[in-house]
């Protein structure tokens, strides 16, 4: 038996599982020969957070700490969507930036050519307590169009995020390493599917 399954099984510490999947689910990327930028755009509608709706995680999440700490509740949700700003769009646009580069792509939430729709349909929050941890975790759907017409869209599911080292006990951090990721992970699909 591998031993750092045995350590990790002993000391209850959560391995991160490869369960992550990305592809075109409709369209075709020949359009990306011609058109470079893309104007982005984020969307959260119907978002299941765990197996709850994201109001029910919210609520429920916001009255836990209230009841250990009168107002944090209220900081909580606070900081669940101001980090959306913040946080994960920034990552999400600089790791797809830099490994885009490469066959000339960029994105941008000012202006582009066309509009690239990045919805996230799933979060895992994760958690860090020190002896167990379990990466937070995010599935989008990115959808490419020009005006009306949709050009593609493609599926990432089960993107994982956490940090090196183990110090991700924010829930913010954990989920802005998944977007970092997801914009990395859609950025080489997009450059392997282009050099074909």
């Amino acid at each position: 038996m591998n031993k750092l399954f045995l350590f990790c099984a002993v000391a209850g510490i959560a391995l991160p599982t490869s369960a992550q999947k990305i592809r075109l689910e409709s369209g075709s990327l020949d359009f990306m020969k011609s058109t470079k930028a893309f104007k982005v755009s984020y969307i959260f509608t119907d978002m299941k957070v765990g197996k709850k709706t994201e109001d029910e995680y919210l609520n429920e999440k916001a009255a836990k700490y209230d009841r250990e700490e009168p107002g944090r509740g209220g900081k909580f949700k606070e900081s669940w969507f101001r980090d959306r700003e913040t946080r994960f769009y920034s990552k999400f646009e600089e790791l797809f930036n830099e490994h885009a580069s490469k066959v000339g792509l960029k994105i941008s939430r000012k202006e582009g050519e066309a509009d690239m729709v990045v919805h996230t349909t799933f979060t895992e929050p994760g958690y860090n307590v020190g002896v167990s941890r379990m990466p937070a975790s995010i599935n989008l759907i990115i959808t490419f169009k020009q005006g009306d017409k949709e050009l593609a869209k493609i599926s990432l599911t089960g993107v994982p995020g956490q940090t090196f080292g183990g110090y991700d006990f924010d829930t913010g951090l954990r989920i802005q390493e998944a977007y970092a990721k997801a914009g990395k992970e859609l950025a080489q699909f997009l450059v392997n599917q282009l050099k074909k």
